[in-house]
């Protein structure tokens, strides 16, 4: 499978933004999808996954409230809906999908099979 990001940009804090994730070469509606990011300095983190179906989602806890994530498997596409967008926001977006979702395993960034290129988000006034 491979994943390409785009919707990236510098917005001022308190904005929105949504970021896509194109899939193909896959059968995309039999991988679970999500987003991950990485600031300058620190590791990668878990940021949301959404199921096969959609009808499930899981977000960090630093973003839940304010971040939607979606897919529309029709259009092998996964998104991020961002609002209220914070300085601390700011960060190389990734996506990501696998066969399976393991909460333990998303959520410390292991043992996932397919990664995109990423697309940079920055929350700066």
């Amino acid at each position: 499978v491979q994943l390409q990001a785009s919707g990236g940009g510098l917005v001022q804090p308190g904005a929105s933004l949504t970021l896509s994730c194109a899939a193909s070469g896959g059968i995309f509606s039999a991988y679970v999808a999500g987003w991950f990011r990485q600031a300058p300095g620190k590791e990668r983190e878990f940021v949301a996954a959404v199921i096969w179906s959609g009808t499930l989602t899981y977000y960090a806890d630093s973003v839940k409230g304010r971040f939607t994530i979606s897919r529309n498997n029709d259009k092998n596409t996964v998104y991020l809906q961002m609002n209220n967008l914070k300085p601390e926001d700011t960060a190389k977006y990734y996506c990501a999908a696998d066969p399976v979702y393991s909460d333990y395993d998303w959520r410390r960034v292991y043992g996932i099979d397919y990664w995109g290129k990423g697309t940079q988000v920055t929350v700066s006034s």
